[in-house]
This record gives C-alpha cells, sequence and structure tokens, in this order.
C-alpha cells in the first residue's frame, strides 16, 4: 500500500503539534508505534506562543510530591515544565518552549508548517490532505486543539468584540474603560491585568462563576484566579455582573453598546473583549463522527469515532458523558487509552504504557471518568 504522493503509508497520522499533540506522540512511542508522523499548521507550541503576554498557566507546577505524582503541566512522564523552566506559573511563550524542547529531546516526528486541508476514509485508509501532498495512514489523531478557532457567535454584534485570543498583551490596549463578557478564567484573567494597568473593568456573565461552588476545575475558577480576584488593584477596579447574559453589541459612533437580556445597557469607548471560550478544532472532522447532543464529537471508551473506526480524538474538547477534559492534566488521561488502542490494533503489546497508570489512568475503560476518581 503506498500513497499517491509517495509518502506512506503511516500507522498513524498525529494532526497538531500542540501539547495533545506531543503528548499523543510520546504515549504512541512508549506503545512502540514508530512509524507515526505529527503534522502542525504552524510550529510546535504556536498556541501557547499565541498566548497574551501576560497570561501564566492557572495550575501550578512542581517538578513532583511526596507520592510520585508527576507536574499537572506534564504532558509525557518525565517531563516537568517547573523542572524544564523553574517557573511555578508558565507563559504561554515558556511552555511553547517547553514543548519544542521535549519535541528535540525526543526526535519526535514534527513536520511544521504543514497545514492540513482534509481528512477523508477509503477503505481501510485515512487519507490526510495537506497544501502540498496526500499522506496515507491506518490510523489518525485528530489533536489540534482550540486556541487557534476562537468562538465568534453567540449574540448580534459578536464581530464587534475583540476576542482575548487575539490580545498580544494588555499592558499595549488603548483605552480606560473596558467591557469584558465572559467571566471564567480568560475573562477574570483580562480583567486582572487591565485593573493592574489602572483600567476600569466590567465583567458580564451570564452565569455566576464567581460564586459557583463546584469543585469540578471544568467548571470551578481555579485558586490561581480566586486569589488574585482579592488583590487590591482588581477589588478596586472590577466590576463583577453575574447572572447577567449580553444580548446585543452595537457601535455608535466612536463608541460601543452593550445591551443585556434584561434590558441594561452599558456604554464602553473601546471595542468589548469576548472572552467567551472556543469553537475548536474538532469540528472540521465533525463529518467523520457522530454528534452529542451538545454538539461535541461521540466517542466510544477509547476516545475513537463511533462511525469511521481507526480515527481518535485527543485534547480538551474530549467529552465523555458529562465529564470534561479541558486541561492538561485531565485530557493528558486520554494518552494512552489511546495509544493503547492504536497499538492493539497493530498487533504490538503496548507493554510501555504501563507507567501511565502512576497518572491514576486506567488502560482498559473509562474508570477515570468514574464519580469517585480524583482525577476527574
Amino acid at each position: 500500500m503506498t500513497s499517491s504522493s509517495g509518502t506512506g503509508p503511516y500507522d498513524v497520522v498525529v494532526i497538531g503539534g500542540g501539547a495533545a499533540g506531543l503528548g499523543a506522540s510520546i504515549a504512541l512511542l512508549h506503545a512502540g508505534v514508530e512509524n507515526h508522523v505529527i503534522l502542525e499548521r504552524k510550529t510546535v507550541g504556536a498556541s501557547f506562543d499565541a498566548w497574551p503576554a501576560e497570561t501564566r498557566f492557572i495550575t501550578p507546577s512542581f517538578p513532583t510530591n511526596s507520592i510520585g505524582m508527576i507536574d499537572l503541566n506534564s504532558i509525557g512522564i518525565g517531563f516537568s515544565p517547573a523542572f524544564s523552566l523553574q517557573v511555578e506559573h508558565p507563559s504561554g511563550e515558556e511552555f511553547a518552549a517547553h514543548l519544542r524542547g521535549i519535541a528535540e529531546f525526543m526526535e519526535l516526528p514534527v513536520r511544521d508548517h504543514t497545514n492540513v486541508k482534509r481528512v477523508t476514509k477509503s477503505g481501510d485508509v485515512f487519507h490526510v490532505e495537506t497544501d502540498g501532498e496526500t499522506l496515507e495512514a491506518r490510523h489518525v489523531i485528530w489533536a489540534a486543539g482550540e486556541f487557534q478557532y476562537p468562538k465568534l457567535d453567540g449574540f448580534p454584534g459578536i464581530e464587534l468584540c475583540r476576542h482575548t485570543a487575539t490580545v498580544a498583551s494588555y499592558d499595549a490596549l488603548d483605552g480606560d474603560d473596558f467591557v469584558v463578557i465572559g467571566g471564567y478564567e480568560s475573562g477574570v484573567d483580562a480583567a486582572y491585568h487591565l485593573a493592574w494597568n489602572e483600567k476600569r473593568v466590567r465583567v458580564l456573565d451570564s452565569e455566576d462563576p464567581w460564586g459557583s461552588e463546584s469543585s469540578d476545575p471544568s467548571i470551578a475558577l481555579s485558586t490561581y484566579s480566586l486569589e488574585r480576584m482579592r488583590e487590591e488593584p482588581f477589588e478596586e477596579k472590577v466590576e463583577l455582573l453575574a447572572n447577567t447574559r449580553v444580548a446585543a453589541v452595537t457601535q455608535k459612533g466612536d463608541a460601543f453598546e452593550v445591551e443585556t437580556a434584561d434590558g441594561r445597557r452599558f456604554q464602553t469607548p473601546v471595542a468589548p473583549l469576548f472572552a467567551g471560550g472556543f469553537d475548536g478544532s474538532h469540528k472540521l472532522v465533525r463529518d467523520l463522527f457522530e454528534l452529542r447532543e451538545d454538539g461535541f464529537l461521540l466517542l466510544n471508551e477509547h476516545d475513537e469515532s463511533t462511525v469511521t473506526p481507526g480515527i481518535f480524538l485527543c485534547g480538551p474538547a474530549v467529552r465523555h458523558d458529562n465529564h470534561v477534559f479541558c486541561f492538561i492534566y485531565k485530557y493528558r488521561q486520554r494518552f494512552a487509552v489511546v495509544a493503547k488502542a492504536i497499538a492493539t490494533s497493530l498487533g504490538l503489546p503496548a507493554e510501555g504504557l504501563e507507567q501511565y497508570r502512576q497518572w491514576g489512568m486506567y488502560l482498559d475503560d473509562l474508570s477515570c471518568c468514574g464519580e469517585e476518581c480524583a482525577a476527574c
């Protein structure tokens, strides 16, 4: 079996050279799957390089702890950003450098500047079409992430807003009076840095993230954010408006008006900042998956498509029932699950994956999604 371009066939094509793609690649190597390639649209860690300069990881990094568990922000066993960077809360730029260091050290098969246009399947073979060629593979792991695909819909006038994912630095933003739409981690982060620059900030959220009593880190604000919200500049400059759903944004001359569902109106001289999340890259391959009621991709117990065998999802868009794997320390639990499924289909024993059990992850089922699992 050969590809039309003379490239392949690969046992696996991994799409995305970020935390999910590299983590999946490392797990594949541990499983004995060497014949694979990572396709990255830009460069390794590009999404982290694009973070606002002031933004930091909300989860702290430590090289290890007394019971041998690895760094919360590690993507592979033996790799700690705390050790390589000596920083507790890395910036995006720092973490991107950490990822590139891992890729170089592990000699991961990364092909930078390779834009994937389409993935199709014919018989037992996947065809991965890029700008320059078509690769063939027995399996595909979609790990292209979210940050480069910000949400751009939700209410009339959203196009007048500026998504926080497009902000290079909060320090460089002009204006003294800001409205931030969205009050979870990104919204609080934006408000915090603007407040430290002595800007007035009003944060609007349709729910009440600041008052949530949930212990699920995918829902509740992180301790890091809550702690920063108690700092004097934040308390003095930031007004939090819970249960305030935005209905529309309009521009009136040089100013902007934010109208809420209950009829309130907020004026601001600069474009509102939208911290409403991401559409995610998984929508680019949804034709190869069934869809859940919430629009996310339906996966089997191995994070594989239920209608197109051989294509797997890896990263923050992974969903199982009500469990959301949106942070590195959650979705990384699934790396070995995917790698083992692929290795098994190739007839490999995957013995090197046993070390992944120290993450509290089960390789054979969805036990790590159970209600009693501390990691979830």
